[in-house]
């Protein structure tokens, strides 16, 4: 009989991990059950600005018959209450389903709920559906309210801006992006964001959505906020309680603790995705809650390694880029921040270029900022910021430069592509990591 791979979740990690397990195994009999009600939306692409983004259906991922075409078989609307590794089962809305290897792609829970919730017009960004919805709503908003500061928070900002609506921003630390941008780049940003008229509300915690019925107002500690749309970017814990109730192991983070093949403690199950803690490539402490492009390469590692194959998912550099405002920005691994508190001493090199040629229509600007171990001028980090022309592509380099190990010097001499309409004499990478150098070399 084909190895049964049972599949909980259906989001990104959920469908790694099915694409995974037919992919290694095409005559293996997976099955996805995942709580979602009809279908899986890509949800990274929910706070794109309905101008942009005209049909929020085309969102849709997969349906049944995506799956069914596909050789997978599907359950939409199913919890799973109870897994019992000695047995291999998992408990389906009280019914006991068998499985020869399991993956764990639950995603995130509900996290912590805010008085008054449940009124209309407070939105949660949790899947495809959510936030289609308050797109349906936007064009009679007046004023609306963002919790979070987070990458998908900044990037349902900028929808509301564009279109018009006079945009709260609240976060309860001092900076936007605070895990992942460095201060100075942080005051850019928002710089960007006063001048688009957006109200910055930083060192406000949220205490109270105000209405009767309907949202008309946010209770923080700075005070009330008016507002009738209310969207709720804030990270959600992971969705762990049934695997730790199973004597799955959970780490301090949260999270389910995997090796290097996404294996759980427990026999034949693996894990993956916002559940699932993996290892940072630079630092001791495992990383938790990551982007979609991760969630779908662990889901698919596990996904393989589950069917029978052999798939390594190495330690992780995070990539990253959001749009925020007018600018985008983005990095990778350390920033100074969490660089300073894991005591590494490091040296940085900047710098300010630009897109193309500065007398090409359409030039941005491109600042970087490069972090390097002190003594083997190793790479171990940066930042970038822009006008959105190159970020992503130069986060995605620079990542796979610290995997790889390479130092400021060999960033210096880096060949680079000169053509007018699509880059500039000078790489600012290359600028900033001969600044880097020399800065390295004052001691």
């Amino acid at each position: 009989m084909p190895r049964k791979t049972v599949i909980i979740g259906g989001g990104a990690a959920g469908l790694g991990a099915a694409t995974g397990a037919k992919t290694a195994d095409p005559s293996a009999d997976v099955a996805v059950y995942t709580q979602a009600a009809d279908s899986v939306y890509g949800s990274a692409g929910t706070p794109a600005d309905p101008a942009d983004v005209e049909d929020f259906e085309k969102l849709l991922v997969a349906d049944k018959q995506a799956y069914t075409d596909a050789g997978v078989s599907v359950t939409f609307g199913a919890e799973v209450t109870a897994i019992d590794t000695a047995a291999k089962t998992i408990t389906v809305g009280g019914a006991s389903v068998a499985y020869d290897s399991l993956v764990i792609a639950a995603g995130s829970g509900t996290g912590d709920t805010v008085p008054g919730s449940d009124l209309t017009g407070v939105f949660h960004v949790n899947g495809g559906r959510s936030v289609s919805e308050w797109n349906d709503v936007i064009s009679g908003t007046k004023s609306a309210v963002v919790v979070n500061a987070g990458g998908v928070g900044l990037e349902i900002v900028t929808a509301l801006a564009k279109r018009g609506v006079e945009t709260h921003l609240v976060e309860a630390s001092g900076q936007v992006l605070p895990t992942l941008l460095d201060p100075d780049f942080a005051a850019i940003v928002q710089d960007g964001w006063t001048e688009l008229g957006v109200h910055l509300h930083l060192n406000t915690s949220v205490e109270e959505f105000v209405g009767e019925g309907a949202v008309r107002a946010v209770r923080t500690s700075e005070g009330e906020i008016v507002a009738d749309l209310v969207v709720v970017a804030t990270n959600r814990a992971a969705d762990t309680a049934v695997a730790a109730a199973a004597g799955i192991t959970v780490g301090p983070g949260g999270g389910i603790v995997v090796d290097d093949h996404m294996k759980t403690s427990a026999a034949d199950v693996w894990a993956a995705g916002d559940v699932a803690e993996v290892a940072h490539g630079g630092g001791a402490t495992p990383l938790l809650g990551l982007t979609t492009s991760h969630a779908f390469a662990e889901g698919r590692a596990a996904g393989t390694n589950a069917a029978g194959g052999d798939r390594v998912y190495k330690a992780v550099r995070i990539p990253w880029s959001t749009q925020a405002g007018s600018s985008v920005v983005g990095g990778t691994a350390f920033n100074e921040t969490s660089a300073a508190a894991a005591g590494i001493a490091y040296v940085k090199g900047e710098a300010q270029g630009i897109s193309r040629a500065r007398y090409y229509p359409g030039v941005n600007m491109v600042k970087v900022k490069l972090l390097a171990e002190t003594g083997t001028l190793r790479l171990i980090g940066a930042q970038l910021l822009g006008g959105g022309e190159g970020i992503k592509e130069r986060a995605n380099f620079l990542a796979q430069a610290v995997k790889t190990g390479l130092t400021l010097t060999d960033l210096s001499t880096m060949e680079n592509v000169y053509s007018p309409a699509i880059g500039a004499l000078n790489e600012p990478i290359v600028v900033a990591a001969t600044n880097g150098v020399a800065n390295a070399q004052k001691g």
